[in-house]
Formats: structure tokens, sequence, C-alpha cells
């Protein structure tokens, strides 16, 4: 037997977040439960879970810090409150019927413990460590979390010491605003009036790459760091480095030239993948999209319906090919529209299936860009429900 479990509790320097293993002393944890007491390391020394002297709990428990101890403060609140409470989270865990009677003398465990450098409350300590542990080894025995709930929360929850949010296009629809002004200070000015919303979408235009290199995209999320932001490269070729050089850049996503060659475009995909951002064919004058879709080793995540603005009195939209389109590609398709989208055109546009609606100079040209923007976004609904960090206990 072999199983993993994770808790935190608690909030402050006394926080505990508590990574634990069980299993047969026969076993692997086992192994590695006898190598941790016999191998001791400086700064990290393993020690037994009791209750009080001379008063272990079963299943055997040993304790391996987090963080490097080096004050004797840091010592007395582990070979204390911390050792204390993980032993009595382990004895009430039998007196509940959690860990089995019967495993009691063959299965160990391993439980490594956080106590930050800072933490002084040891009441507090012993009260989340507690928690924390118990919780940890319920989770473990029950396999928690199931896959349905990993699902269902990768995209909504946010580890708490992160001091931004990383954003994935997981419910649709979005507003995209088309960043194509090559002043950078209006740019920016522009940034910072866009209204928070976690359906917006900041797309760094190629006119402004060209002008100031893919720096722009840091200089950018400076200014809204949780924002999510697209690279307009519309790459033709080396698609492989482009996508690298965009990703160093803290890109979201990459725009690729639908008329780039077949293989340039297979490269950017497959190299968006590996960085996990995503991967955006723009199909501004391809002759035929779904023969261009069909041909790649692997569809993008986005692909982006773009009427020219040189074009924008002759050319139609081609919205009737969305769902089309999406029947096309096996996994989950977004697509994008632009080119002469407006308030009063944008239902229409989700009425065809869009999935993004991309703005620019009617946004960004005008003297209220907050009250342009949210004109669209009235049109797309509420925002999702992310950017939370819940710490409710569930099993």
């Amino acid at each position: 037997m072999f199983s993993v479990g994770e808790a935190l509790i608690g909030k402050g320097n006394e926080v505990a977040h508590i990574d634990l293993l069980i299993g047969d002393k026969s076993g692997p944890v086992g192994i590695a439960f006898a190598n941790g007491l016999a191998q001791l390391s400086e700064g990290h020394t393993p020690l037994l879970a009791v209750i009080a002297p001379n008063l272990p709990p079963k299943p055997s428990t040993l304790i391996v810090p987090k963080v490097t101890v080096k004050k004797m403060e840091q010592v007395s609140l582990i070979f204390g409150p911390a050792q204390a409470a993980v032993a009595k989270a382990v004895a009430d865990s039998v007196d509940e019927g959690i860990i089995p009677i019967d495993k009691i003398d063959d299965w160990v465990i391993i439980c490594s413990v956080f106590i930050h450098p800072k933490a002084k409350d040891g009441r507090k300590i012993y009260h989340y460590n507690y928690g924390a542990t118990k919780l940890a080894i319920r989770r473990a025995l029950s396999k928690y979390p199931p896959l349905e709930k990993i699902m269902k929360e990768k995209d909504l929850s946010i580890h708490p010491t992160m001091e931004f949010r990383v954003r994935r296009l997981w419910r649709p629809p979005y507003l995209q605003v088309a960043l194509d002004d090559p002043n950078l200070e209006r740019v920016k000015q522009v940034v910072r009036d866009l209204p928070y919303s976690d359906r917006l979408i900041l797309e760094v235009g190629t006119t402004l790459i060209k002008k100031y290199g893919l720096k722009v995209i840091s200089e950018l999320r400076e200014l809204k760091k949780d924002a999510y932001i697209m690279a307009d490269l519309k790459t033709l070729d080396v698609g492989r480095v482009e996508v690298q050089l965009a990703n160093e850049e803290t890109a979201d996503a990459v725009v690729i030239s639908g008329l780039a060659p077949v293989e340039t475009i297979n490269k950017a995909i497959l190299e968006a993948n590996k960085c996990g951002i995503y991967s955006v064919i723009d199909t501004l004058n391809v002759k035929d999209i779904k023969e261009l879709i069909t041909s790649l080793d692997e569809a993008p995540d986005v692909i982006c319906l773009h009427r020219a603005i040189d074009t924008e009195g002759r050319a139609v939209h081609q919205w009737h090919l969305i769902n089309e389109l999406k029947e096309l590609v096996p996994k989950k398709l977004l697509i994008g529209v632009a080119g002469g989208i407006r308030p009063e055109n944008t239902k229409e546009a989700l009425k065809a299936g869009a999935d993004i609606i991309i703005v620019g100079r009617y946004i960004t040209k005008t003297k209220d860009t907050r009250e342009a923007s949210r004109l669209f976004l009235s049109v797309l609904g509420e925002d999702e429900d992310i950017g939370r960090w819940t710490q409710e206990i569930d099993y």
C-alpha cells in the first residue's frame, strides 16, 4: 500500500502545510522511513512523532522538517507543538476509525512538516498542524481528490502564496483587445484604463512587437500581472524559436500565420504545447481554412477568423465556418473573430458560435476606453468564477 495525502490549514507565519505518505513497512514507504531515520541531514533532521516523551503513536510516524532549521527557536517549535500535534492526529485517526486498527503495526507514516522561520505562536502551530495532519491522513486513505474535482477546480483555484493568477481560456466568451498602436505610452494608458474582467484578453499586436520587440510583453505584464496576454507574432518561419521567445516573455498564447508553411505551423504548435501556452492560427488571407486545419499534425487551441482592416469595405466575415471548424477538430477548439467588430454585431458573432470577440480601434482609439470595453463585456455576460482560493475542508 502506498498512499499520499496533503493538507494546508491556518494562516500567517504559523500556517500548517502537511505532505505525508502512508504505506506498508515492507514496501517503499517503509524503506524510506528506515532510511530517513538512519540518514540524518543537517537542518532537516527527521524525528519520531510522540504524543509525549516515551509515548509514540501507532502507526509509527516520522516527521521531516521542510524548512532548513537554523535556530534553536525553530527546533523548540518542531520538537514540541508540531511533534505533538502530528502524533496526536495519528492517534486520534486510529481512535476515530480513519486508520484501521488492524493496520497500526503493518503501516508507517512519513510526515513532512512546514514551520515558517518567523513562526512564534506554539498554540497555533499545534492547532493548525493537528488539523492538517488529520485531514491529510483522511485524504490519503480516501484517495482524495477525485479526478472529477481536479478537472473542475484546476482552472478555478489559485495557490495562496502566489502574487498573481495564471489564467486559462476555460469558459468563453472573451473580449480580446488588440493593442496595435505603435505608441507604447498610449498603449500603456489603454491597458491602465481597461476594466478588470476575467473575460478580457490583451493582444500585443504585431505592430507593437515589430517596433519594441517581445520585451514589450513583459512591460505590459507589469501593469496587469494577472492579464491573459496573447503575442500576435503572425509567425511565418522558425515557429519553434518564435514560440520559445514569446514564452520567455510570459506570453500566454502565440499567434501563427495560417500562410506559414505547414512544417512551421506544426513546429510552432508542438512548441506551444511543450511550453504550456496556447497556439493560435490567424487565417488572414488563407484561401481554404478547413484544408489547412486538416493538413496539420495537431490542431491549434484557437483559430482566428480574421478580416483585414484594409479589406473591411469589401470583404465579408467568415462566421459561417465557425461550427464547421469545431466539428472538424476532435479537441476543444476556440474560434476568435476579428475585423469590424462593433457592439451592435457582437451578439450576431456569438450566436454564430464565436468564442473570442477581437476588437481594436473601437476600444483603443476612443476617448473612454473603459466604457467602450464595458459595452462589449456587458454582451459577453458575467465574469468567470475564478480568481479565488478556497480553504474549504472537504475530503
